[in-house]
């Protein structure tokens, strides 16, 4: 049987894959397996039932899922806070604000629409390590809680669930927005209630777009994976720059008044070298993952900057940033992390410190981006082959190590085996794109031929 959690959560399309039956069950999992640690059992020696907050994003489904893992909670002992639409950064940050024992969200992050989720965090609001999810797993089969009478959970409205969220960004701000044009986009999702006014209240004047969420438009043509539309809208209004979110805004991307994309490593460029130079970049070290743009390491080592690389996942960037006491890392793709004040990626706050950069060194976004020189890089997917015979296949051993000797300094190739499908990912960067391309797909050919199912 597959593993039921991925790398972030449990994803599929709701209602078949993600349904009624399958949400009401992991919460009651998840309720034996924290509604029955040290801290729930001081809570109920005190006479307290144990807490969740519960989210969702704006997707139609999210109604009913919200419903079943609510109910599934409650009817294990657990006191549900109701948040509502937010972020998910937000239930991660109100988690930890109110000091409940977990919290649960509903969301495909940045899927379409008949898609859903299930994202689980710890108390404090972190990710759950893989062991923790294993252990919900099995108690999914296992002896539920099933209290009677005073000792059910009760379902209650968070009622100052966003508020508390947006105070705690603004408190984060360096410097003041005043005088930035920002256009928004929401993506139709979990963002829109809340990043316009935020940018308002720090003090820029705002433009939005996809911002009317309807239950079926979440990332539908709009939001970080289709930049198209903040391009023009950046343009048209004469506007500094612009931000994207995707569907649960845990990710930002940026455009500059050119409309030209400021990516993930772009944004953490900006980010680490303006902390290195306010002195907060802890152990001045960045945090990025195995997909990170070779141009992101050589402009950071440039200024003295380390940079630290994991898997890909900001699961595993936040583990390093905890086990080394650091204070930023992400992806590429645009989750990235601020350890100072996030427990997770969070789109808006970084969105947030990006254009305070802005605001702060009178600099336009382009120029800032300018730091970092992107090397041109190439993805390509061989698909339906042996891939778990990669490792242990000396020619492509031997292929790659070519490669690599003859990119040198200017360039590096990376391999990698996916998790869930019959496909190697094959990534080559270059100093110039011709080089890129024509070593990825030698290097694809050989793939293709050797692991030839």
């Amino acid at each position: 049987m597959p593993r039921l959690f991925g790398t972030d959560g449990i994803r599929g399309l709701a209602n078949r894959d993600v349904s009624v039956g399958l949400a009401l069950s992991v919460a009651q999992a998840t309720a034996v397996v924290f509604g029955t640690g040290r801290s729930a059992e001081a809570r109920r020696a005190a006479g307290r039932r144990p807490s969740a907050v519960v989210a969702r994003d704006p997707r139609i489904s999210g109604e009913f899922l919200t419903s079943a893992v609510a109910a599934g909670l409650a009817s294990s002992g657990v006191d549900v806070l109701d948040a509502g639409v937010i972020p998910t950064p937000a239930a991660a940050y109100l988690i930890a604000d109110i000091d409940a024992d977990f919290g649960v969200m509903i969301s495909a992050s940045h899927n379409a629409a008949p898609d859903n989720g299930i994202k689980i965090f710890a108390r404090g609001g972190v990710k759950l390590p893989d062991e923790v999810e294993d252990r919900i797993e099995q108690a999914i089969d296992g002896e539920k809680l099933v209290p009677v009478g005073s000792d059910v959970g009760r379902i209650r409205r968070f009622a100052d669930a966003e508020d508390r969220y947006v105070l705690h960004l603004l408190s984060t701000l360096p410097h003041r927005l005043d005088g930035l044009h920002v256009v928004i986009d929401c993506a139709n999702g979990a963002a829109a209630g809340i990043s316009p006014e935020l940018f308002a209240d720090a003090g820029a004047r705002v433009t939005v777009i996809g911002n009317d969420p309807d239950g079926i438009n979440i990332n539908d043509g709009v939001g970080s994976t289709h930049l198209g539309p903040l391009q023009e809208a950046v343009r048209v209004n004469g506007a500094d720059l612009g931000i994207a979110h995707d569907g649960d805004a845990d990710r930002c991307l940026a455009v500059d008044a050119d409309g030209n994309i400021v990516d993930g490593d772009q944004i953490m460029a900006i980010l680490a070298i303006s902390m290195a130079e306010r002195g907060v970049l802890r152990q001045n070290t960045l945090v990025t993952t195995v997909m990170s743009n070779l141009g992101l390491k050589l402009a950071l080592e440039a200024r003295g900057i380390s940079t630290i690389q994991t898997r890909v996942g900001d699961r595993y960037v936040l583990e390093e940033l905890n086990a080394r006491g650091l204070s930023l890392g992400g992806e590429q793709s645009g989750h990235v992390i601020m350890s100072d004040f996030a427990t997770t990626g969070d789109g808006l706050l970084t969105g947030l410190h990006l254009a305070a950069e802005v605001a702060r060194t009178g600099r336009p976004l382009r120029e800032l981006a300018a730091a970092m020189t992107v090397y041109p890089q190439i993805l390509v997917n061989v698909k339906d082959i042996d891939h778990h015979r990669l490792a242990d296949d000396d020619v492509i051993a031997g292929a790659v190590k070519d490669a690599e000797s003859e990119l040198g300094d200017s360039g590096r190739v990376l391999l990698r085996p996916s998790g869930t499908e019959p496909m190697v990912r094959v990534m080559v960067e270059a100093a110039d794109q011709v080089s890129a391309d024509r070593i990825a797909n030698s290097l694809a050919d050989i793939v293709r031929e050797r692991l030839a199912r």
